[in-house]
């Protein structure tokens, strides 16, 4: 009897059987579903956002959005902020990156797990946690609160994304730039800053599409200040405005999954080219 042989890929690696690919394009669909009714219903003719069949297709919302400063406000409201928390994790992250990613200590692996932490938990217990914090400092919900608080999770987008790159990079090119007789500074600014420059920008863009979008933190901290998604919620209770509120959804949509496909085609195939004589 002969025993039957596994189809396999070029490369050797065995083939997903078809039921697999099947479940796994199920899945695909289910969790897209949703948004691809949004992208409909941002077209339609009709002001009932619950409609079906779409009457019509139509750009009249385009322009009813471009019209609502109150969400002008909020788009730029969520810009500034996403921004400042961008450039707090930027920094916050490429410090703890340069100080944990090659020596052991006592308490290193307590320190990673405390920057890891506010994006693991529900955002809920991040919230809470924050806004006692702010009350015990007597620190009054605004600007500065959201961005602190949105900067807790994306420290550890950059964090995550620089540390790789730093433990992929070759030590012997750093003791080479001292043995050259450069200083600490210029060793990190000719050396070391080109080898992880792709990996600050990837993770500089993912942290600002994660603030950008961030609603249940931002609930917790914001006080009288409207970013954009808490704009969105509140739009849902109001059904002439839902149309509205698909376009500002759909450009929400664009606005933070192009930056994240962007830093994937960044760091995409750069894990064995950093430190390397590629």
């Amino acid at each position: 009897m002969h025993s039957k042989i596994p189809a396999t890929h070029a490369d050797g690696s065995p083939r997903a059987a078809w039921w697999l690919k099947l479940l796994a394009l199920g899945g695909i669909a289910f969790l897209h579903f949703p948004i691809v009714m949004v992208i409909l219903y941002a077209f339609n003719t009709e002001e009932s956002a619950f409609s079906f069949p779409l009457k019509g297709f139509t750009l009249h919302w385009f322009a009813a959005a471009a019209e609502r400063t109150d969400m002008l406000e909020a788009v730029w409201l969520s810009t500034r902020i996403a921004l400042s928390a961008t450039i707090g994790a930027l920094i916050l992250g490429t410090l703890a990156a340069g100080a944990l990613y090659r020596r052991a200590f006592f308490g290193k692996d307590a320190i990673t797990l405390m920057l890891i932490l506010p994006i693991a938990l529900p955002g809920i217990i991040t919230g809470i946690s924050l806004l006692s914090a702010f009350r015990m400092a007597g620190i009054e919900p605004g600007f500065a609160t959201i961005a602190i608080g949105h900067a807790t999770f994306c420290v550890v987008v950059v964090y995550n994304n620089v540390v790789a790159r730093l433990r992929r990079t070759s030590h012997s090119l750093v003791e080479a730039s001292m043995d050259l007789g450069a200083d600490g500074w210029q060793t990190f600014r000719y050396v070391v800053l080109p080898q992880m420059a792709t990996a600050l920008l990837a993770g500089g863009i993912l942290a600002f599409a994660l603030s950008f979008d961030e609603i249940i933190v931002t609930t917790f901290t914001a006080g009288q200040q409207q970013t954009l998604p808490i704009w969105m919620l509140n739009q849902l209770g109001r059904p002439r405005d839902v149309p509205v509120t698909n376009v500002v959804a759909l450009g929400v949509m664009l606005l933070t999954t192009l930056p994240i496909l962007f830093a994937w085609w960044l760091t995409n195939g750069t894990e064995d080219t950093a430190g390397s004589s590629k």
